[in-house]
């Protein structure tokens, strides 16, 4: 392991003014996505649309970092023969790639899930390597929730130690594999925000979740200047009836890091997990304002970057000029915030 060119690439990937594009949409969540835009999802239309993607020249050069990779994208060529991955790697983007298979039920934690991929990882890192990935990404799942046997009820509530643990040590693992590969491991230990919890328990769950992610790491001997954290934001459910303001979002979720996160990871790059667009947006650049950290703190969004985009769109080949100004557009928002330079009225002057 070199970890002079890991840390050199995990600084290109949290860049001041770019970020990363999640386009690694499993096919269940990218046909999802589809049918809400009436698409067919095939092989041949999850590549049009892409495609359209890194094409957007203006996007991937001066606002995107680099890009999460679903398998079969990977290995996919462009209409013109060209590789997917060269084309990311034209605009000067760095291709990185989703590793983990999923979730699957954890035994003895009824409603709890882990993660799966930890098997023939090393082969398949190598595979990948050859390929042009320089990171890859691995998401752990952490669900808040009632007592085990049901709503309202006594016993253990979710999450419980063991689903923490058993995730944070399989992201160690996974990120072990990555760096011996000389791939920068993207750790994503996602606490969702589906529940009906406030603010404050979203920030309790979170700070357990990353305290034992960072001891595992250190178990494992993951070099942390050869890492990117993806962490959630400090936020309330969104079935919580009193949201937090997106100054509050901001100063509880940089508290949270600064309690949990070494100075010597190089950056740190959000999920927006289920915000809007325009909330995801606001939320960093608050952050940003705040400043004096020791880390880059910017994007990695899906949804929150790719729903506009999709929607212009909508699978028609006359529109692709327009889905590629809605992504411009959206990338050039969360640069902004990134930097923490975003004003709500710039998405008034939308493309």
């Amino acid at each position: 392991m070199n970890l002079a060119d890991l840390n050199k690439v995990a600084l290109a990937m949290v860049t001041p003014g770019k970020g990363i594009l999640a386009a690694d949409e499993s096919s269940g969540t990218i046909k999802k996505r589809f049918d809400a835009i009436q698409v067919e999802s095939t092989e041949q239309s999850r590549r049009d649309y892409r495609e359209m993607l890194f094409r957007s020249q203006e996007a991937m050069s001066q606002y995107i970092s680099g890009v999460i990779l679903y398998d079969e994208t990977i290995w996919q060529e462009a209409k013109d023969g060209t590789p997917l991955i060269r084309l990311i790697e034209q605009s000067g983007a760095i291709p990185g790639i989703k590793v983990d298979e999923g979730t699957q039920a954890l035994p003895g934690c009824p409603g709890e899930l882990v993660t799966a991929g930890l098997d023939k990882l090393a082969e398949r890192l190598k595979k990948y390597y050859e390929r042009g990935a320089r990171f890859a990404k691995w998401r752990a799942v952490i669900d808040i929730g009632p007592g085990t046997r049901g709503p309202g009820t006594d016993g253990p509530g979710i999450p419980t130690m063991t689903a923490i643990h058993v995730n944070a040590h399989a992201l160690a693992r996974y990120a072990a594999l990555c760096q011996a590969a000389q791939i920068v491991p993207i750790v994503e230990p996602e606490v969702l925000m589906d529940g009906d919890h406030d603010i404050d328990r979203c920030y309790e769950v979170t700070q357990r979740v990353l305290d034992e992610t960072f001891r595992e790491l250190r178990v494992q001997r993951v070099e942390l200047e050869g890492m990117i954290l993806k962490p959630n934001m400090a936020i309330a459910g969104k079935k919580c009836a009193k949201q937090a303001s997106v100054q509050e979002v901001a100063e509880k979720t940089i508290r949270l890091l600064k309690a949990c996160v070494p100075a010597a990871v190089p950056g740190i790059a959000f999920l927006s997990g289920g915000q809007s667009d325009e909330d995801a947006t606001a939320h960093l650049n608050a952050m940003n304002r705040i400043g004096g950290l020791p880390w880059h703190l910017t994007f990695s969004y899906g949804r929150a970057l790719q729903a506009a985009p999709q929607k212009a769109w909508s699978g028609k080949a006359e529109n692709v000029a327009a889905g590629e100004r809605a992504f411009t557009h959206r990338a050039r928002m969360n640069s902004l915030a990134s930097k923490g330079e975003w004003k709500a009225d710039l998405e008034k002057k939308a493309a």
